[in-house]
């Protein structure tokens, strides 16, 4: 299953049934799980650790040195989990050790080509990065979220779970969950992701209290803390707003607003 012309480290850990393309090439101190497939002209280094039943295709590296300034090649960790769907010239760095040590990455996410995940990020599961969309260091990307094509997230920002991104959006600030944000210069709040939340059987009370809950953050004229106040009954009835108050409340950069 593996190419006689791929180049694999003898001291990589090759799970059962993993296919390595021609003239792909794995690092020791990497370990890649059962049923994984690895296209021709695919780079990993280590020490990185990879899950069951991967595709990542061809020219796609996993596992590089962080583009960190301060990094002095430190045993830093990436770690990828299951069935990722990871496309051509898609990138993944190390963590470094002035961050968390380690690049996390979660199970059944789909990245796009040209995609990039830096140093120090953890994006959740079940996530979409289109094309060209990119993280910057120390990001955090929450379950479900859909990054449109070349989106950018400025470094410790956070995007919360079930958000959608419009293409090219730039995010300075901290995106709150059940979100769209749109914008070039500075991404906005543009509603709720509707068609997302419906798509993945949100109920129509929890939807309507999400709608509840995004009128009193954005168009109430509140400030922020009395606008978490306001939210403070109705998060306690429902889990979802309760999602939506903590992250901005949890917020260092502050979330984005018009």
């Amino acid at each position: 299953m593996i190419h006689p012309q791929a180049i694999v480290d003898s001291a990589a850990k090759i799970g059962e049934g993993v296919e390595i393309g021609a003239f792909s090439i794995i690092g020791p101190d990497v370990e890649i799980g059962d049923g994984s497939w690895i296209a021709p002209h695919v780079v990993i280094n280590g020490p990185t650790r990879i899950g069951r039943e991967n595709r990542i295709y061809q020219f796609a590296s996993l596992g590089e040195a962080p583009q960190h300034t301060g990094y002095r090649g430190e045993p830093t960790l990436l770690i990828i989990g299951d069935r990722n769907l990871i496309r051509e010239y898609a990138t993944m760095h190390r963590g470094t050790t002035g961050g968390h040590g380690e690049t996390v990455v979660g199970n059944d996410n789909l990245l796009m080509a040209y995609t990039h995940i830096a140093h120090d990020c953890r994006v959740g599961n079940k996530t979409t990065f289109a094309n060209g969309s990119s993280l910057a260091g120390h990001v955090e990307v929450g379950d479900y979220a859909n990054l449109g094509g070349f989106t950018l997230v400025h470094q410790f920002c956070r995007v919360g779970a079930h958000c959608m991104t419009a293409v090219g959006t730039a995010v300075f600030k901290d995106v709150p969950p059940f979100v769209v944000a749109a914008g070039a210069d500075g991404a906005r709040p543009y509603g709720l992701n509707l068609r997302g939340l419906k798509r993945r059987g949100f109920s129509p009370e929890a939807i309507a209290a999400l709608r509840r809950a995004y009128k009193v953050m954005y168009r109430s004229g509140l400030g922020l803390q009395e606008a978490l106040a306001e939210l403070e009954p109705l998060a306690e009835e429902f889990a979802e707003v309760q999602q939506f108050s903590a992250f901005v409340a949890a917020s260092e950069r502050g979330i984005i607003r018009r």
